[in-house]
């Protein structure tokens, strides 16, 4: 999902947190105010509000975003809802247009919701627009598919949170392949915004899934419960999957990892 989006030619930057948008303050403000200084406007605004009682402010999250000099650094973001309430705060001519553009992102989303068929076809369509050629899309699409079902199994089995997710799926990584997602990305050349996956090439892409699916069987079968009986259910499905490419490296002598990347793929696409 693209973390940049545009409203009458001015760059709003955005990054999906907690299964929703989150917006930068700061790059609203610049929208609305056209200040010379967004972030001094929004400092004052935040404290004008913190004096009068408003909590608007404490529904912000500072996430790290990319800055202008190319570097991630922590940016204060609200949600649609706290955004319409920061927005009311602000005397603008495009307060209103801007409340509309906002509301659409937002129905764009409660339409995938309703109907998961169209995320996958936007999903498709931009991957298609970045030039990964269509087999590759497939796979890669199918493999969303078996993270959600992950997940979903997950949730209902008292895994809570990213963090937690996050650990769950390093256990998996490691005993796939042998190497954890951070150093993975190291291995690729990736930085921290880039998504390790759409970087992998088809097998990579497959042995992943088989370490996802296999951990989504082994806990149905086994019914863990909470996140250290699925920790080592993780650590078991990943060994179904490393073993297998084991195999597979054993009877081709090359390795399944690989330090290919995509970006070389991408700058060339630009170029032409």
């Amino acid at each position: 999902m693209s973390n940049l989006i545009a409203f009458e030619d001015k760059k709003i930057r955005r990054k999906w947190h907690n299964e929703e948008w989150w917006f930068s303050v700061i790059d609203v403000v610049a929208v609305l105010t056209d200040s010379r200084d967004a972030g001094a406007y929004w400092r004052k605004l935040k404290q004008r509000l913190k004096e009068e009682g408003s909590e608007v402010v404490t529904f912000c999250h500072e996430l790290k975003l990319l800055a202008p000099d190319g570097k991630l650094r922590e940016t204060d973001c609200a949600n649609t809802q706290a955004m319409l309430r920061i927005i009311q705060s602000i005397p603008s001519p495009r307060a209103e247009p801007f409340k509309q553009w906002l509301a659409k992102i937002g129905y764009e989303r409660i339409q995938e919701i309703e109907n998961p068929e169209l995320a996958t076809q936007r999903t498709r369509a931009l991957y298609k627009a970045k030039g990964y050629p269509d087999s590759w899309i497939e796979k890669r699409m199918r493999g969303i598919a078996v993270r959600e079902k992950l997940t979903d199994e997950w949730d209902k089995r008292g895994v809570r949170g990213t963090k937690e997710y996050a650990i769950l799926t390093a256990e998996i990584s490691q005993a796939t392949f042998g190497i954890k997602p951070q150093h993975y990305k190291n291995l690729k050349s990736l930085k921290k915004q880039h998504n390790l996956r759409d970087h992998m090439n088809d097998l990579e892409l497959i042995f992943t899934m088989l370490g996802e699916a296999a951990t989504t069987e082994i806990a149905q079968v086994k019914n863990a419960q909470g996140f250290y009986e699925n920790r080592v259910v993780a650590i078991e499905g990943g060994k179904v999957a490393g073993k297998a490419r084991k195999a597979l490296e054993n009877q081709t002598g090359k390795k399944v990892i690989t330090k290919n990347n995509y970006l070389s793929h991408r700058k060339s696409l630009k170029g032409k």
